[in-house]
């Protein structure tokens, strides 16, 4: 037995978790953040100070922002190794639910250790304690609950090696993974327990990959041999899953066009001639035409947002689904055939059953021929110049500047879109792009995840002004841990996404613009703001190109420094990238004040008259 403090013992046992897939082993924690205060100083605090294990402390700036870093750490690590982190009790905690929530919908697995109330009682109303006169049970970490995988609330040690074990189960399963939340009342963290010494062993935990159903695999091997204008669509599952090979292998081999979602991005290479580039709201023409061509998509590891399916407009009037994804939920969506079975192990298999069959020289040749069209629109806008730079060229020196070890990382406002459509990614892992739950402030805790990751790439976060102004101080994290991020910071004085947005829905632009009040609304002079002499304060090195010429020279700069540098660019928030030629459902006031009320209602009406519920016989 082994006498230790609560507290203590989730630091022992934490250090000596394993991960292994495919007989590769990895730490499944790189380390612990942690910003503490009433509820985990004098117990995680205390235990994370004194630990001889290999369990890394880091200080972040912001408990948000901490659980966005180790969500980006996660998906760079393609979900085989995590962070933990602890907060206090009352905001400490709450600060984290908007992290905990981006990362179970985008399927990450991340360890929150919150401090809680006093098990005991005997101190309450302790302070930043919520009183519920409902139960003296609640506190602000049930807040927890609709956005975590798992969660649990440590009352006694012995509760404590049960929910460890739930808690690591949750974190290594593919199909099942997402934030995990075990609440640790602070008194019960200081208190001392004799634990048994194999809670303490080396203890690893195998991915599965799980293999698919006969049956399943048959009926959607029939269903695609009987296919003329197949299109696959790679979602995250294929990237997390190592399964890249395996797509490029099945496509090329049967003549299957490939397009991609935002966390699927990247599945095959730019210049690969299967490869369409992104696919639904923001996405290329080519992919998206191929898309209401299809007379059968086969979805792989995606879980068919509305963003990808375009609002459900996209697709053709009986166009059917196989969908290959490691959880039943996603596979059963669209009504489509589903084939339950890890990405690359479903590929292997699903390529020996369609043996025989490929689509025809004329549909290949079609798909090169869009593809080449896109690519010259793309060339088109990386060449646009002007002052202040358009969005798409900025992007255009950010994307050459990347070559094919950088990372670009981005997560909320107009970019996110741009960048789905336009980057041309060099590979797996080189685009991580936080969309699932399009949170503004990801990006620079991201950036820091994924270099902490793969600290032999060049990471690239690209971050708008407003983005930037909600979540910047992890630059002085980046800066403390030396750990070197390339930040693109673009100013557009506002909100440039939701600007063109508000326009389209006749919100006239209300509040997405920076700028004095003026008579009655912001439209009065600029504001004074400094962006670039802000991120010099944190620490960081900031260049200031004027130019687009200058602008590829300071990235160049930027990679050779070996110091967390940004580079400050005025963009124009006015200039729109090439057309997706696909919609989105944002709904627009039946009744308007608005000049141009009936007409956008009209068009709305008209757009939403092609949403399709896509259920087809089974």
């Amino acid at each position: 037995m082994t006498r230790l403090t609560v507290a203590q013992a989730v630091v022992r046992f934490l250090a000596r978790q394993w991960s292994e897939r495919d007989g590769v082993e990895h730490r499944l924690f790189g380390g612990c953040f942690g910003i503490f205060g009433h509820g985990n100083v004098a117990g995680l605090g205390q235990a994370l100070a004194t630990s001889t294990e290999d369990l890394p402390y880091r200080l972040s700036r912001n408990e948000q922002a901490m659980v966005h870093t180790a969500a980006a750490y996660a998906r760079a690590s393609n979900r085989l190794s995590t962070l933990a982190c602890t907060t206090s009790i009352g905001p400490g905690a709450t600060n984290m639910i908007t992290g905990a929530a981006g990362a179970t919908i985008n399927r990450l697995p991340v360890l929150l250790l919150p401090g809680d109330v006093f098990s005991t009682r005997v101190a309450n109303p302790v302070l930043q304690e919520l009183e519920d006169p409902r139960s003296y049970d609640i506190s602000v970490n049930d807040c927890f609950k609709p956005v975590s995988r798992y969660w649990d609330r440590i009352n006694r040690a012995e509760q404590l090696p049960s929910a460890l074990l739930a808690a690591m189960r949750v974190l290594t399963d593919p199909a099942d993974t997402g934030a995990v939340t075990l609440a640790l009342p602070q008194d019960v963290q200081a208190e001392a327990y004799d634990w048994p010494e194999e809670l303490f062993e080396r203890r690893l935990w195998h991915v599965p990959r799980p293999r698919p159903e006969r049956a399943a695999l048959a009926r959607a091997a029939e269903l695609i041999r009987s296919a003329s204008r197949p299109l696959i669509i790679a979602g995250g599952g294929v990237i997390y899953s190592e399964a890249t090979a395996e797509l490029r292998t099945f496509a090329e081999t049967y003549g299957i066009p490939v397009a991609e979602t935002q966390a699927g991005k990247g599945a095959l290479p730019y210049g690969h001639p299967l490869a369409m580039g992104a696919v639904g709201a923001t996405g290329t023409t080519a992919a998206n035409a191929l898309a209401r061509e299809a007379d059968l998509i086969i979805g792989i590891g995606t879980r068919y947002s509305d963003f990808t399916t375009a609002s459900r407009t996209l697709f053709a009037d009986g166009t059917r689904f196989v969908n290959l994804n490691i959880t039943g939920f996603d596979a059963a969506k669209l009504s489509g055939l589903q084939v339950v079975a890890d990405a690359r192990e479903g590929l292997t298999e699903l390529a020996g059953a369609c043996a025989g069959w490929s689509t025809t020289e004329s549909y290949r040749s079609r798909a090169a021929e869009l593809s080449a069209a896109w690519d010259a629109v793309v060339d088109e806008a990386y060449a646009l110049d002007g002052r202040p730079m358009p969005q798409s060229a900025v992007i255009g020196a950010v994307n050459a500047a990347a070559g094919d070890d950088g990372v670009v990382i981005c997560a909320a406002g107009s970019m996110p879109g741009d960048l789905h459509k336009l980057w041309r990614p060099s590979g797996p892992g080189s685009y991580h792009v936080e969309y699932g739950y399009s949170c503004m402030g990801y990006e620079i805790a991201g950036g820091l995840g994924v270099k902490m990751a793969v600290p032999d790439r060049e990471v690239f976060v690209m971050v708008g002004d407003g983005s930037y102004l909600m979540m910047a101080q992890e630059l002085v994290t980046a800066v403390a841990e030396g750990v070197k991020l390339i930040v693109v910071l673009v100013d557009n004085s506002g909100f440039a996404s939701i600007g063109r947005l508000s326009e389209s829905v006749g919100a006239e632009r209300l509040g997405t613009s920076y700028a004095y009040r003026g008579s009655g609304r912001y439209d009065g002079a600029g504001l004074p703001v400094d962006l670039a002499a802000n991120a010099a304060s944190l620490g960081a090195t900031v260049l200031r190109p004027d130019t687009l010429t200058d602008f590829r020279k300071a990235l160049e700069a930027a990679r050779a420094a070996e110091e967390t540098t940004v580079v400050y660019v005025r963009a124009d928030p006015l200039l729109d990238s090439p057309s997706s030629e696909a919609w989105w459902d944002v709904p627009v006031a039946e009744v308007s004040a608005a000049p141009e009320g009936g007409t956008l209602r009209a068009s709305y009406e008209s757009e939403k008259s092609a949403q399709k519920p896509h259920i087809t016989p089974g």
